[in-house]
């Protein structure tokens, strides 16, 4: 009984990233400059890893030098460029339902590099949010942007990659260490790219300060702190199930924005994608663990 509790803990927690993942795509949209894609990643991606770094207080060591960039360039910096250029090229609906490929994306990955054999329950999970998630891109309106919609499924690839890899080199290292060594070396990547491509940012104003903060903090620091414990505490494939939530809530944030009424068929659908989410937890025998 415990372990199935602390199981629903850990997936309380890893939905934290999803949900509010999900609300960077109106702030960028809406508050932040749109020619700055990549000073926008930057100022997402460094403050969010020095504050985590000033909480954690441990330097990288040995194989952590190397591997935070890895994963740095693959969770952050190339992420978080594909993520702001789809935000500005996608109404918000449009732009979370891509995000619908991330869940099959790592339970294929997981397959092949983490040994963990999909389970009935995880392939009937990521069915059920794909049929749901259709149903809602069918309902929703505004320009599809092809170039949008590749920048997107770019970056659920990458991240899908990155939270792989993350989850088969976890070593017992403090979440809050490696999370912040993975945000920083993404940070001072972008760093020197964002001022010879994009130059020194102009002085923000306070509503672009208040998305900067949101962005670094609340869908950063705090969304990758969450997302980085599920992939420690339950099997990718469950955790790739849990991201279907950044869809619902982003068409669900979209449709508030928008002053717009979602049809009985968009109620269907996130009613589809949520059992898809219950069904894709349950635990099977089919998975296992492989080694770091």
């Amino acid at each position: 009984m415990a372990s199935v509790e602390a199981s629903w803990r850990a997936v309380a927690i890893t939905a934290i990233a999803p949900i509010a993942w999900a609300s960077t795509y109106p702030v960028i949209r809406h508050l932040l400059p749109a020619d700055e894609p990549i000073t926008t990643a930057l100022i997402r991606a460094l403050p969010a890893g020095l504050l985590l770094l000033l909480i954690a207080r441990r330097r990288p060591r040995g194989h952590w030098w190397w591997r935070s960039v890895v994963l740095g360039i693959l969770n952050f910096a190339a992420f978080f460029i594909l993520t702001t250029v789809s935000a500005h090229l996608l109404p918000t609906s449009v732009a979370t339902v891509t995000t619908t490929a991330g869940p099959v994306f790592m339970i294929l990955l997981a397959w092949a590099i983490l040994r963990e054999r999909p389970t009935v329950a995880a392939l009937a999970g990521a069915a059920l949010g794909v049929i749901g998630v259709v149903l809602l891109v069918g309902a929703a309106t505004g320009r599809i942007d092809p170039l949008g919609v590749a920048a997107s499924l770019g970056a659920m690839v990458l991240s899908s990659v990155g939270a792989i890899l993350a989850r088969k080199w976890s070593d017992g290292t403090p979440l809050l260490a490696s999370t912040a060594w993975q945000l920083i070396a993404g940070g001072l990547i972008l760093l020197p790219i964002a001022l010879l491509v994009e130059g020194v940012p102009a002085v923000p104003t306070p509503l672009q300060l208040a998305g900067y903060a949101w962005l670094s903090i609340v869908a950063t620091a705090i969304a990758f702190v969450a997302w980085f414990a599920g992939l420690r505490a339950l099997p990718a494939q469950r955790v790739g199930i849990i991201g279907l939530l950044n869809p619902v809530t982003g068409v669900l944030i979209g449709t508030v924005i928008a002053g717009e009424h979602l049809a009985p068929l968009q109620w269907i659908a996130i009613a589809i994608v949520l059992s898809g989410v219950v069904v894709g937890q349950i635990r099977g025998r089919a998975s296992s663990r492989a080694v770091p």
